[in-house]
């Protein structure tokens, strides 16, 4: 009879789903038509925070709260999320901080996309509607 701890199942069934995760994202990324981007949204420290994401979608907009507006500004980018225009840029200058990142493709165009704001108020002036998902 094997010994099994806590610890070392856990460390297995980890490995596994990363393995699952990196398999399963190639085939998808080939078969996804038009222009997708795959957003998420990390609240706080990286490695505590609250993570989130979803697919969004442009040929039609769907998958996102936002789609529609989050697409047209893509569209008005080039698909480059640090390309859309600046929004409201009056912010409260209260650090707590916000991980983005996006990974795609637009117009035939791998994207990929990551940066950290100083609060959700800087993002959504960046970024639009591209991030913005429901809490």
């Amino acid at each position: 009879m094997t010994h099994t701890t806590p610890h070392t199942v856990r460390g297995g069934l980890l490995a596994a789903l990363a393995l699952l995760a990196l398999g399963a994202s190639a085939p998808a990324e080939a078969t996804l038509p038009g222009n997708w981007l795959y957003v998420t949204v990390t609240r706080g420290d990286a490695r505590a925070g609250d993570t989130r994401g979803t697919l969004l979608l442009c040929d039609p907009p769907q998958g996102h709260a936002r789609a529609t507006e989050a697409c047209a500004e893509l569209a008005g980018a080039g698909g480059d999320v640090g390309r859309i225009p600046l929004k409201n840029g009056m912010c409260v200058q209260v650090y707590a901080p916000v991980r983005v990142t996006a990974r795609g493709v637009w117009d035939g165009r791998p994207v990929a996309y990551g940066h950290t704001f100083a609060n959700r108020c800087v993002m959504a002036a960046r970024t639009g509607s591209v991030f913005a998902l429901p809490d």
